[in-house]
């Protein structure tokens, strides 16, 4: 099933006046010209737990944190506000297809190894992203090759949740999201 249809914001909520915008059949959010203020996330109106994500990503950046990712099984905070609190499939230098858990414990839960991120890892270009959430197992992959491969422990942390696509603040940095696909497991 299609998340976005290329030209709308349908099923989708967020910031559509100043931080996000379509262009060219793209979801673009951020700013090469002005530091963007605080993180910010576009947020499906509707809510996945078991799914196969897929979704191409390319992140610019020339000056502070340049940084971003896909949020998963999380839900919206009012304060502070537009912020997001869940699992995180994180987009960056140093975090490229990490887990990261935002908002909520605040630690990377997985790291991929550096050598594969070298190897796999298509700077300032299109790269495939997948994030398949099983229960409490969680894999990421990126270009094709599996980053993490994570199990929560934590009966207490939520299976189900809204995705979302972020750009971190704190960096002049644009990300750009497309061809964004979800399976539902069950």
């Amino acid at each position: 099933m299609t998340l976005f249809d290329g030209r709308t914001f349908n099923g989708w909520e967020g910031d559509t006046i100043k931080t996000w915008q379509i262009k060219d059949g793209v979801i673009t959010g951020g700013s090469l010209s002005q530091e963007v203020p605080e993180n910010d996330f576009l947020v499906t109106s509707n809510i996945y737990s078991d799914f196969k994500l897929r979704l191409k990503f390319k992140l610019t950046g020339n000056q502070g944190f340049v940084n971003a990712g896909v949020q998963f099984r999380s839900q919206r905070l009012t304060n502070p506000p537009n912020e997001m609190k869940g699992y995180q499939g994180d987009i960056g230098p140093g975090y490229w297809a990490s887990l990261y858990d935002e908002s909520r414990r605040n630690i990377t839960l997985a790291m991929p190894d550096s050598t594969l991120i070298a190897k796999t890892l298509k700077p300032d270009d299109w790269n495939d992203f997948e994030i398949l959430a099983e229960g409490n197992r969680i894999r990421i992959f990126l270009n094709g090759h599996q980053t993490i491969d994570y199990k929560e422990t934590d009966p207490n942390i939520p299976q189900s949740g809204y995705i979302g696509l972020q750009i971190h603040g704190g960096g002049k940095a644009i990300v750009c999201y497309k061809d964004i696909m979800i399976e539902k497991l069950r």
